[in-house]
């Protein structure tokens, strides 16, 4: 995609010509060696930044998307106060986990592909739409994946034909699965998983359905090192966003903070947590 070197101040033809609704084929067909997947590896083991543990959880008016702060490298901490949460578009939001660089490049890319789908064709893609999109860009990236540069992330948002929230989440191929009730991924996915297994109701309100969320990624942190907990004492805490029929909104500092101050103040009382009832 060649740019006009003349001074007439016109687009390139490749911009003016009719094609597909998707920025992902436009690039494909005119400029591929753009898209990450396409991109020459060096040789031998590359190491890079890593981030961790997102959780998700529904509610009746919603869906909540929550990760920690950490990314790894190695066995060294990389950086304690990455964001992993953001929104996909209005009504939906992509939580990463693995290769940091990547992830946020893909979700950069994504959040492009849905606003030009919007501009094309004047009407905004279906949740499922979305998924389905998502899914084909973590398959272009399996070269990469390979490689051991894998994205692997959790895409929520409000559904407004079926009135609710709904979590889908992937493999390193592009697969992809709806969740229900709650999902996680990451490193600490199987701790969070196991927190949010006992205490989860699928009549929960906002705030605990938040508060769920913060728990899970404790629970995270303290069986995996690779996930950060709430870090007091430079005052980082987990990012946590909630997507109802209202449209995506991210807590502020102050209601992520005392959501994790309340959690941890528990913990001293109970350091393994709220226990679940036997039956």
């Amino acid at each position: 995609m060649e740019p006009n070197t003349r001074s007439t101040g016109r687009l390139p033809a490749a911009f003016l010509t009719p094609g597909s609704s998707s920025f992902i084929d436009f690039l494909a067909d005119h400029s591929p060696e753009l898209l990450p997947g396409n991109r020459k590896l060096p040789e031998g083991v590359v190491e890079a930044p890593h981030g961790t543990t997102i959780v998700a959880a529904t509610f009746p008016g919603g869906v909540v998307l929550a990760g920690d702060r950490r990314a790894t490298m190695g066995n060294m901490i990389a950086q304690r106060d990455i964001e992993k949460v953001f929104p996909a578009d209005e009504y939906s939001a992509v939580g990463i986990a693995g290769t940091a660089g990547l992830a946020v490049e893909m979700v950069k890319l994504f959040q492009l592909e849905l606003e030009h789908f919007e501009k094309v064709e004047g009407a905004t893609l279906s949740l499922e739409g979305k998924a389905n999109r998502l899914s084909t860009m973590i398959r272009g990236n399996l070269g990469m994946a390979m490689q051991g540069l894998a994205v692997v992330p959790l895409f929520a948002g409000w559904d407004e034909g079926k009135e609710k929230g709904r979590i889908f989440s992937y493999d390193v191929t592009g697969g992809r699965s709806e969740e229900h009730g709650f999902a996680a991924t990451g490193s600490g996915s199987i701790f969070a998983r196991g927190s949010m297994k006992k205490l989860y109701r699928a009549d929960l309100t906002e705030e605990q359905a938040t508060t769920l969320v913060v728990q899970a990624l404790y629970d995270a942190a303290d069986d995996d090192s690779a996930t950060g907990g709430p870090d007091m004492a430079r005052r980082i805490f987990p990012i946590v966003t909630v997507i109802t029929e209202e449209g995506f909104r991210r807590l502020s500092e102050a209601e992520s903070s005392g959501l994790a101050r309340s959690v941890t103040e528990r913990r001293l009382e109970q350091p393994d947590g709220p226990r679940a009832a036997l039956l």
